[in-house]
């Protein structure tokens, strides 16, 4: 008889995929605080014409770009593909989705696609932009694990085919889902400027249409206080006949007998200076979005040294807005490929942001070259320097 039982092998319990993540769920995640901001960003863009104008601007810059297979074989087909894939209702090709997929990704900060299959999910039937107010996401069972569902109202309804849904997040916070909009801050600014608009409006409606204060002062004749009504009415219907006959180009000379004074109502009063405070909520939201004032049709005093790093910055701004839909890119083209039985690698190639940059790259390489050149002839001037000295 054994007097002690054999203890078994302890068990290491399994560690998490991701251990920094949290496990299971997470319900904050799935109605993230920007979404209540939504129609707060998309009315800030219909106010104010800057921001719509600066985020089109964007959307335009970001430029062309074609995608390049390994297997030279598929590359018309998948050229033609990109260039006539139907997307949504009314669009067509694959810009035309980037670009509404990029203009939602910088309004709401979340832009979310579809890849639609046909009935046998066998071959890509086209694209479609979603609506990130209708969409949302949450990890699965593994925080790695992307999971979608439908908002209708308090439910929520968990769409069956993930692998095709494209969603990407801008500036996601660190062990976040949802992205933050490009428009985050700017609402106070813009309820600013738009009071200030409103003001400038209504001192305009006071002041800027001009009013006639017309006085007759009656002389001490007894006459004249008499008779001092019906003048006044005479006064006052001539004068009121001259300003409706200067609307039809009329002009009428104004004559009247005795002591009357006419004045501009509110000529005394000065407009407020909004060139300045104006000016500095301006340099607020561009500052947010990147873009210089020059290419607003903004008239600031700039330097050409300051414009071109200006320009260098919204470059580097531009590459990074694509480095986040090229991956979008490639998988749409990948399943494509993978669905014609290809699945050789692609590779986005995009055009140059403008012929600025390629003049300024051409110009780099004449400097490197014309370095080189010196270095080399230095070099060889040294060596026969040496060799000189040696024979001697």
């Amino acid at each position: 008889m054994k007097l002690f039982k054999r203890r078994g092998k302890s068990e290491t319990p399994a560690l998490p995929a991701v251990q920094t993540a949290a496990q299971g769920n997470c319900v904050r995640s799935e109605y993230p605080a920007s979404l209540y901001s939504y129609e707060l960003f998309e009315k800030l863009r219909r106010t104010v014409p800057l921001v719509d104008a600066a985020i089109s601007k964007l959307v335009r810059l970001i430029g062309s770009f074609h995608v390049e297979c390994d297997d030279p074989s598929r590359q018309a087909t998948l050229d033609r593909f990109l260039r006539e894939v139907p997307v949504g209702l009314t669009g067509q090709s694959i810009y035309s989705f980037i670009d509404s997929y990029f203009d939602s990704l910088l309004v709401y900060g979340n832009a979310v696609g579809e890849i639609v299959l046909d009935k046998h999910g066998k071959r890509v039937e086209g694209l479609w932009n979603g609506k990130v107010t209708d969409v949302g996401v949450r990890p699965g069972t593994d925080p790695m694990q992307r999971q979608y569902f439908l908002r209708k109202g308090t439910e929520t309804v968990l769409l069956p085919h993930p692998e095709r849904i494209l969603f990407t997040a801008l500036k996601a916070p660190d062990g976040g889902i949802y992205g933050v909009s490009l428009l985050q801050g700017m609402p106070v600014f813009a309820s600013l400027l738009m009071r200030i608009y409103e003001c400038v409006g209504q001192n305009f409606d006071r002041a800027g249409n001009v009013r006639y204060a017309v006085t007759y002062r009656p002389s001490a004749d007894s006459a004249d206080a008499a008779y001092a009504g019906e003048r006044a009415k005479i006064i006052a219907q001539e004068w009121s006949d001259g300003m409706q006959a200067a609307k039809h180009g009329e002009i009428r000379d104004f004559v009247s007998v005795g002591d009357v004074d006419i004045k501009v109502i509110g000529a005394e009063g000065i407009m407020p200076e909004t060139e300045i405070p104006v000016r500095q909520i301006l340099e607020q939201m561009l500052s947010k979005l990147s873009v210089p004032p020059f290419l607003l049709g903004l008239s600031w005093s700039s330097t050409e040294r300051m414009s071109a790093q200006q320009a260098d910055i919204l470059t580097s701004e531009l590459e990074y807005y694509r480095r986040l839909l090229e991956p979008v890119i490639c998988r749409i083209a990948g399943m494509f490929l993978a669905m014609d039985g290809c699945f050789a690698p692609v590779r986005v190639v995009w055009d140059d942001i403008n012929l600025q940059d390629e003049v300024e790259l051409a110009q780099a390489r004449l400097y490197r070259a014309q370095a080189s050149e010196i270095e080399q002839r230095v070099a060889a001037n040294a060596t026969n320097s040496d060799e000189t000295v040696s024979n001697l």
